[in-house]
């Protein structure tokens, strides 16, 4: 794989097949990383799901440490350190796979990620030494506090506070922090607080004294997730526990959430297949008015939607999983790497963001139909579904709102403009120029012909983009009515590129004519789907930035860049409900 574009330029750069990563490319160690994770949720956790949920004394606790013995909880940890060192596409495999254990799913992602990557990619190597081989062996399991009663997207508005003792060698914690995942059962708290009014991170340790926990929340969903208030009342935690800098603990944790965003959404994506294969199923063995209901094109549309959506987040995840691998090429985990770590984390902040928006919606929308599929019985909790539907809900929550994860793309894109780092007002000034162009579509068909398509995309959001950045300057960046709109656009455009070059990918791989029938299928149903939503997008966008004639010479413009072929989508869900049908789940891999 060539090296790719630098975070968010994917909006200026043509991207190549050849720049992406696909899942057909992982190789015999990934896939056997998946069969075995697939196992061990199949065979130890499954079977006593019912107990999870309730919450059974120490049984999350059990699976946590025998996944730490298959190694699964040190996927990313340095062998120096007690794990495997693997890469990002191992992560995925995992990811995909433990949601199958429902709320151990929630458990192994806290732990594995936001809990322990903090002190990998920011720990000194003493803290390194101290702490990560418990937590890859899974004697040891973490928890992540950031959240408080008062401040949830807000997390700068913290009020839980650290000052150096007289000794100047504890800070003494003070505070309350709000649903933590794994609170309960938690050996090792990565806290914030603020040192001199300066959000810091800290790892705090269960048996220091002052620290107690509120008590189980009761939720709608994750039910078998531990989920408390962590309380400190004058907890002194040592000067050598302080993670990174004072002052800089908003680097360690909004860093961490990018990583622990594109985790979540290999974990929904995960989730979406396993709802989607519940609803095959059933929808096969229902019998209404003497046929199955995968014989009704009304339950059929349903599931080639949920597959092909699918398909374009599952795109989305492997591409970006390719993406932050080469970003941590050669950086070596076992030192100080705190800063080189930061800069690798945040440069692709606006793809993590998106990847946790689109899976976390295509997972809620796979779980809605697939409920609805099973009717009446999808309400009954004899059902997994039920389980499925209430589950989901918590991803558009997590990691940051979708709402917050939405308004970071633009913001975060613009904030790049200004500084140079990405010239995307010049390149929306350049756009002009092509709308002078007498035609700009395609005559290729086929996965080629949408390329073009793509561009025109990127053409219209620089359009709409700049005649917003033009017309309300700073204002702009308090008007989130436009500003959610350009992140919508930006969201279909790296959706549907990201399944085009998959696409095109994948003809040329060893996989089966069905296979590539299928990505050939899902790819153009996803790409003319996220192409009309994106032309809705842009029209609202530029109809709220300019008004009287200049609007209307703006949409003439637009009306060049969204021509585009007449595609039979009814036709290409009745292909792809097919090939589901058949196959009798989600039809590749």
């Amino acid at each position: 794989m060539e090296l790719a574009v630098r975070g968010g330029g994917f909006l200026l750069a043509a991207v190549t097949p050849d720049q992406v990563f696909a899942p057909e490319e992982l190789n015999e160690d990934h896939l056997q990383l998946k069969r075995m994770t697939h196992n061990f949720v199949e065979k130890e956790i499954v079977p006593k799901r019912e107990a999870v949920e309730g919450q059974e004394e120490g049984l999350m606790r059990s699976f946590m440490e025998q996944a730490g013995k298959l190694g699964l909880l040190g996927l990313e940890v340095p062998e120096e350190f007690g794990g495997l060192s693997l890469d990002k596409y191992s992560t995925v495999v995992v990811g995909e796979e433990v949601p199958r254990g429902g709320s151990f799913a929630v458990s192994f992602a806290a732990h594995t990620g936001i809990g322990t990557l903090p002190i990998v990619y920011f720990g000194t190597p003493e803290q390194k030494a101290k702490y990560l081989p418990s937590l890859a062996s899974g004697e040891k399991i973490a928890a992540y506090c950031l959240t408080e009663p008062g401040s949830g997207s807000d997390a700068l508005g913290a009020k839980t506070t650290a000052v150096l003792n007289a000794e100047g060698s504890h800070y003494i914690l003070n505070g309350t922090k709000q649903f933590i995942t794994n609170a309960g059962f938690a050996d090792v708290y990565l806290v914030y607080a603020k040192v001199d009014g300066k959000l810091t991170n800290f790892i705090v340790e269960r048996d220091m004294p002052g620290l107690s926990l509120g008590l189980e929340e009761k939720k709608l969903g994750i039910r078998g997730s531990s989920t408390r208030q962590v309380i400190l009342e004058d907890v002194k935690v040592p000067v050598e526990n302080l993670v990174g800098e004072i002052g800089k603990g908003h680097v360690v944790a909004f860093n961490i959430l990018n990583v622990g965003r594109y985790k979540l959404a290999a974990a929904a994506m995960g989730s979406s297949r396993l709802a989607l294969d519940t609803a095959v199923k059933y929808a096969s063995e229902r019998k209404q008015f003497g046929v199955p209901l995968t014989a009704f094109g009304a339950i059929a549309m349903k599931l080639a939607e949920i597959a092909t959506q699918i398909y374009v987040a599952e795109s989305v995840v492997y591409r970006t999983a390719g993406l932050m691998e080469q970003g941590f090429e050669g950086l070596d985990l076992t030192g100080d790497c705190r800063k080189e770590a930061g800069k690798a984390l945040e440069e692709y902040a606006i793809e993590c963001s998106l990847n946790k928006v689109l899976a976390s919606e295509v997972l809620d929308f796979a779980v809605d139909e697939g409920l609805q599929i099973h009717g009446g019985y999808g309400f009954i909790q004899e059902y997994p579904i039920e389980q499925m539907y209430r589950d989901a809900r918590i991803n558009r929550i997590f990691e940051g709102t979708n709402e917050i994860n939405r308004l970071l793309v633009p913001a975060t894109l613009l904030k790049r403009a200004l500084s140079g780092e990405l010239p995307l007002l010049a390149a929306a000034k350049a756009v002009s120029k092509d709308l002078l162009s007498a035609s700009l579509t395609s005559s290729e068909e086929g996965l080629a012909g949408l390329l073009p398509l793509v561009q025109n995309a990127k053409k219209l959001w620089l359009m709409a983009a700049g005649v917003a950045v033009q017309n309300l300057g700073e204002a702009l960046k308090n008007n989130q009515y436009i500003l959610m709109g350009l992140a919508e656009m930006v969201l279909q455009i790296y959706a549907m590129e990201s399944a085009v070059l998959r696409a095109l990918k994948v003809q040329a791989l060893a996989v089966s004519d069905e296979h590539k029938t299928f990505v050939a299928k899902a790819a153009t149903l996803g790409t003319f789907t996220a192409f009309n939503i994106l032309e809705q997008q842009a029209k609202e966008v530029l109809c709220a930035a300019e008004k009287g004639d200049t609007l209307q010479t703006i949409l003439a413009g637009m009306r060049k860049l969204v021509r585009r072929p007449a595609v039979d989508m009814i036709g290409l869900r009745q292909e792809i409900s097919q090939l589901v049908i058949e196959k009798g789940k989600y039809p590749i891999r």
